[in-house]
């Protein structure tokens, strides 16, 4: 792309405060775009070929919403961690293994958008986002949910087409979580906590595709609580 469209970009992005530059093959961040660092609230630069975020990502102070989803993006750059006001990020469609160890410090994160990636846990950063709303980790390699999981703040929290074969219990004790897709994991009948129907927040279960027919799920004791939810969730919404 030339630098002419890319200037055009940047004026158009210096009024508006968006900069979108989505398919266009870009191999790297634009640099340039830093110099609109302390006005940009909003960053698109989807479906490119970008392979690394430059440390200049911090600079970004009133951005909040970043959107790299179909890039070749094997990390995320510790410095990302230093927008404070960052509400949404969408990364789907990399290939991150992990995130930055100072993630848990994005505390006005809302939406986190991460489907297929190679995570094989998850981050247990995400522990420390109290404002966090919705977490897609679907189409990763993730294996089991561990306890930690208990301090998840999420209201959703989507699992979809990972490996899953074990869950901790505590993911029953998430204080606000009311949505939980599982499907097509590899989850046994015995390995799901039955506290998630009889014990917990949670009124949406999505569980198809695993091990187990949907039907063998009604008999578990806990099953009618979790109707219960259900019902009620659904009535307030119609």
């Amino acid at each position: 792309m030339g630098n002419s469209a890319l200037k055009a970009h940047l004026e158009t992005a210096q009024k508006t405060g968006v900069f979108q530059l989505t398919g266009k093959g870009l191999s790297e961040f634009p640099e340039d775009l830093q110099k609109l660092a302390s006005n940009l609230r909003t960053i698109d630069l989807s479906n490119n070929k970008i392979e690394i975020l430059p440390p200049l990502m911090g600079k970004f102070s009133v951005l909040k919403s970043l959107a790299l989803n179909n890039n070749n993006l094997a990390a995320l750059p510790e410095e990302l961690c230093k927008l404070k006001k960052l509400e949404t990020l969408h990364v789907n469609g990399n290939h991150l293994t992990q995130l930055p160890a100072t993630f848990g410090q994005l505390l006005a994160l809302k939406t986190l958008s991460l489907s297929g990636n190679k995570l094989r846990t998850v981050p247990t950063q995400l522990c420390s986002l109290h404002h966090l709303d919705v977490v897609d980790l679907s189409r990763n390699q993730i294996q089991s949910v561990p306890d930690t999981v208990g301090d998840l703040q999420a209201i959703e929290l989507n699992l979809n087409q990972n490996q899953i074969s074990q869950i901790s219990v505590q993911i029953s004790h998430c204080p606000r979580l009311k949505v939980l897709r599982l499907e097509e994991n590899c989850l046994d009948l015995s390995m799901l906590p039955q506290s998630i129907l009889s014990d917990s927040q949670i009124s949406l279960l999505a569980v198809e595709g695993n091990l187990f027919e949907i039907k063998k799920l009604r008999e578990l004791e806990g099953y009618d609580k979790y109707m219960e939810r259900f019902t009620a969730t659904k009535k307030k919404f119609t």
